[in-house]
């Protein structure tokens, strides 16, 4: 009985964030985004080989930088396509709580395969409750899927700073592999 809960709400949590994503399409009905069926799958793109070490690296060089330009200290997170932490970085004077915050919400972009603002507008816009009870979500932006010729090799979260803040910077990471 627990485990048909369980699942309802993962449909039902499924199902309103694809229907927030197909709300925008013309002609959707208005109203109750779970009652939208979208005609494709969101969010589908396929997982990849994992991310080199050398390109997370990368990607966490140019999240500080933009961080240390601005002078925010940050924590940024790179985890490979099946959310297992790559690389990481903490910046002198970036607050401890967001070590733990970073890796989470590069796992939740890479095994969701989906930013996590979309979690964060999915509770705030949708005022979708259930999303914070599913396991793995964290609904804060900061984290990013990082995709490479199609496919999702990693992803890169970034906590420390205000949430613009860390999606400014978790945005330089990601542009050194989505391009």
């Amino acid at each position: 009985m627990m485990k048909l809960t369980s699942t309802a709400c993962v449909l039902a949590v499924w199902l309103a964030l694809a229907g927030a994503a197909g709300a925008q399409q013309a002609g959707a009905p208005a109203g109750n985004p779970v009652e939208v069926v979208s005609d494709k799958t969101p969010f589908a793109t396929p997982y990849g080989a994992p991310i080199a070490l050398a390109h997370a690296r990368e990607a966490i060089e140019a999240a500080m930088a933009e961080a240390a330009k601005r002078g925010w200290a940050m924590n940024v997170a790179v985890v490979d396509s099946g959310g297992n932490l790559v690389a990481f970085a903490h910046m002198d004077g970036a607050h401890l709580a967001g070590v733990a915050i970073a890796e989470h919400k590069a796992r939740a972009a890479s095994i969701f395969r989906r930013p996590t603002k979309v979690f964060e507008d999915a509770v705030q816009k949708s005022d979708n409750v259930a999303v914070p009870t599913l396991d793995g979500v964290v609904a804060l932006r900061g984290g990013i899927p990082l995709i490479e010729e199609g496919k999702l090799i990693g992803a890169i979260g970034c906590a420390g700073g205000t949430g613009s803040q860390d999606e400014a910077a978790r945005q330089a990471g990601a542009a050194t592999i989505n391009k």
